[in-house]
């Protein structure tokens, strides 16, 4: 149940769950995953905003935008909510989490053992969030068994594998899943996209609007033809091209290339599914029917082999969201795919 503004898309299972939760039930973590784009972050804010709106209501969910908290909040200024992104790094003994560039473990550990100055509650966000070492992620570790009374702490990752058990098992996990095509085109087009270009871009977003924004950007296409080409490469037989992943680009870190073979594996899962429905005749439409003919032209499988190669595929999303290489989960896949 909602009382007030809670401005989100999709989130069904989150909505479900904070929806039925009453105050005294209010957990002290909860990690929110699924793929990029989904609105993890968002749900996040809009439920710290709830917490920390000073309009009475009955429910978790829902903030007035008119009060003093909601105020503090949106201009970023509120005492009772710290936000980072990123990965955290252990950090020094000095600093503060209100004026350091990046949140640390150390201005964390500071963070988490203050009370709320206006709010019952004091909230901690991290997106999409990653520990650099495993010292960084036990520096926390006692906190998170134990935080102090009022303290909530909202973790979001696309990776929740990279997570150390240890940290997983002390906040609620909450899942989220691809939006629907007309969900991401209503946010594409309330953030003033025609409304044309808004439609194609959500077609080709698989539930993501991370990904709809790159298509709109002109990124996502390139992606988007590397990998099938790379899909088709391989189940052919043929030398595959993955250097449009930029894995050997020193400048980007791990996190990045995860992201982007994430990103790359989504895809392969989708002409997989397309080229098997080609296979079998399923009068199914095609989730890329721009690709239908580089499909067809691949040639097909035993029953056996189409679903071996599935769970390949299935494996490869699991792996890429650990912590091994990048480089690994693509060469994991290219030879399961090829066998």
């Amino acid at each position: 149940m909602i009382e007030g503004n809670f401005d989100v898309v999709g989130a069904r299972a989150a909505l479900n769950y904070f929806g039925a939760l009453g105050p005294k039930e209010l957990s002290h973590g909860y990690l929110f995953t699924g793929p990029s784009g989904v609105g993890k972050k968002t749900f996040a804010r809009a439920l710290a905003q709830s917490l920390l709106c000073e309009t009475s209501k009955a429910t978790l969910l829902g903030y007035c935008n008119a009060c003093t908290g909601c105020t503090l909040f949106r201009a970023g200024t509120h005492p009772d909510f710290v936000a980072g992104e990123g990965t955290v790094k252990i950090g020094t003994e000095s600093g503060s989490a209100q004026h350091d560039e990046d949140l640390t473990a150390r201005d964390l550990v500071r963070e988490l053992s203050l009370r709320g100055y206006r709010s019952e509650h004091r909230i901690v966000l991290l997106g999409d969030v990653e520990f650099a070492t495993h010292e960084a992620a036990n520096a926390l570790l006692k906190f998170f068994e134990e935080p102090p009374q009022g303290v909530v702490v909202l973790l979001t990752s696309s990776a929740s594998g990279t997570l150390l058990p240890t940290i997983r098992s002390r906040f609620v996990e909450i899942g989220f899943s691809p939006l629907a095509v007309a969900e991401v085109r209503a946010v594409l087009c309330a953030a003033g996209v025609d409304p044309v270009r808004a439609s194609v871009a959500a077609e080709a977003s698989f539930g993501s609007i991370t990904r709809a924004r790159a298509v709109l950007d002109g990124t996502e296409e390139g992606i988007r033809s590397a990998s099938f080409a790379w899909f088709a490469d391989v189940m052919t037989g043929r030398a595959a091209d993955r250097s449009f992943l930029q894995l050997d680009d020193r400048s980007l870190n791990a996190g990045d290339k995860r992201a982007a073979v994430a990103e790359m594996i989504e895809i392969v899962r989708i002409a997989a599914r397309d080229w098997a429905a080609l296979g079998v005749g399923a009068d199914v439409p095609l989730l890329a029917p721009d690709q239908r003919a580089l499909l067809a032209a691949i040639p097909q499988r035993s029953p056996k082999a189409v679903a071996a190669l599935l769970g390949a595929i299935a494996e490869a999303t699991r792996l890429a969201e650990t912590n091994v290489s990048a480089g690994l989960v693509v060469d994991y896949l290219r030879m399961r795919l090829g066998a």
